[in-house]
């Protein structure tokens, strides 16, 4: 029978309890989010809601063909031109998602006969474009710049490290300027995915390369999404002009895809004005996750301590990790679940974002739902 294996393949996850489902939201949801990746309460801002929608009226709701034909409109490289000079980057590159983008960078930025230098606990995205490349990867350990040294050490020819600056499952940061220290000792690019740093670290939320001194050097390509921080979607790829250009001319996720959406991109603009006017929001944005933090250790929680806006409880495995988000959600608090494969140490969590639109209130409510419905 056609298809067949997936029959089996269903029964392992249930055995396993690691079935995924979808749950369709409304759009007045009555749960308070901590699942959300809206780190900075912008995705229903007025401000952005009304960027998307003017672009929309002026450009349309599609980019109507990939970038290289009627893609790239006059709103793109606006907001290219803006992401640039907020990271502190010379150019950069708008994508549909910022999984194509770290698909892209990856790819484009790995011939025949390099190296790739991968960190342990990326995310699957730079897993995939790791895959994808021509040239050969070697896993490292986490967070290890001794171990990206190493890695390099054996390799003759081009070479690029590449890593998450948080990673995703426990919110912690990689070691952005020991990483390039050990690149620049053997001559290889840094490509770095600053999903979850943009618009929570750096001096305003500039990401976690610029505040690891890394804005603008010739070596390091920084990769994000439009997202989360920003409350729209799509990707980009930030660094030098000619990094650029390569992409431009050999990133298949760029030159193939079309473009993204008019409204992302009017929407992401305006975030961008609204974080460079009120950039306490980044600080916010640290402030919770580092009281979510305090609280629930201070029940007596596992909880890793959050270097940017991500907070990752330990549960006792993955079915309870399931029950605990249900009864959170039937407790009105919406939490994120991470179970394997999404977790690389095959632990699985509770995964908590910050938001800097949290009052005092909801911290309580939510430390307290998730302590009243522990395992």
């Amino acid at each position: 029978m056609a298809f067949g294996w997936i029959d089996e393949q269903a029964q392992a996850r249930r055995r396993a309890g690691l079935v995924r489902i979808l749950r369709p939201r409304p759009a007045d949801s009555p749960l308070l989010d901590l699942a959300s990746n809206d780190y900075l309460g912008l995705a229903r801002h007025p401000e952005v809601t009304e960027g998307a929608a003017r672009a929309a009226r002026t450009w349309g709701g599609g980019a109507t063909g990939s970038r290289l034909v009627t893609g790239t409109t006059e709103l793109h490289a606006e907001l290219e031109h803006e992401l640039a000079a907020h990271c502190g980057f010379e150019a950069a590159l708008v994508f549909s998602s910022g999984y194509a983008a770290n698909l892209a960078a990856v790819t484009a930025l790995a011939p025949h006969g390099s190296l790739v230098v991968s960190d342990a606990g990326n995310h699957a995205s730079l897993i995939d474009g790791c895959r994808l490349a021509r040239g050969t990867t070697q896993v490292v350990a986490h967070a290890d710049p001794d171990a990206v040294r190493k890695a390099l050490a054996t390799h003759d020819g081009p070479a690029v490290a590449v890593c998450d600056t948080v990673f995703s499952v426990d919110g912690d940061a990689a070691p952005l300027a020991a990483l390039a220290g050990a690149c620049r000792e053997y001559g290889a690019g840094l490509v770095v995915d600053d999903a979850h740093g943009l618009g929570v670290l750096g001096d305003g939320g500039r990401g976690a390369p610029h505040a690891a001194g890394l804005a603008g050097a010739d070596d390091v390509v920084v990769t994000l999404t439009l997202s989360k921080s920003l409350g729209s979607q799509g990707g980009a790829v930030l660094g030098p002009a000619r990094v650029i250009e390569h992409l431009v001319n050999a990133a298949r996720t760029f030159i193939f895809d079309t473009g993204l959406a008019p409204a992302a991109v009017g929407a992401a603009l305006a975030a961008l004005t609204l974080l460079r006017r009120e950039p306490e929001r980044a600080a916010r944005a640290r402030a919770v996750a580092a009281e979510l933090h305090a609280r629930l250790t201070g029940l007596g929680l596992c909880a890793v301590r959050p270097d940017a806006a991500v907070v990752s409880v330990r549960a006792p495995s993955p079915e309870g990790a399931v029950r605990w988000a249900a009864d959170c959600r039937t407790a009105g608090l919406s939490v994120g679940c991470f179970r394997p494969p999404s977790v690389p140490d095959g632990i699985s969590r509770l995964r908590l974002t910050a938001r800097a639109d949290l009052s005092g209130d909801q911290i309580e409510r939510a430390v307290r739902v998730i302590g009243e419905t522990r395992p």
